[in-house]
């Protein structure tokens, strides 16, 4: 795989079309720091699936800044 697109402060490859994301629960859940990560919850937006990301204390959802849930 070769990177020549950049992207952000990564590269982006033609060849690969997805990003792949470890599923996590609210539960097992790796540390918030530092910030600036992004994990997928599976059951972060009160059991629901979602997206989030680490404000360096807090795993906050993407799509409405709250923090993650399974409740």
């Amino acid at each position: 795989m070769s990177n020549t697109q950049a992207v952000g402060v990564a590269y982006a490859d033609p060849a690969v079309t997805l990003v792949e994301f470890q599923p996590y629960t609210v539960a097992t859940v790796p540390s918030a720091s530092p910030a600036g990560q992004m994990i997928y919850v599976s059951n972060g937006a009160a059991g629901n699936p979602v997206m989030a990301f680490s404000n360096g204390s807090t795993w906050r959802r993407v799509d409405t800044l709250a923090a993650i849930s399974a409740t």
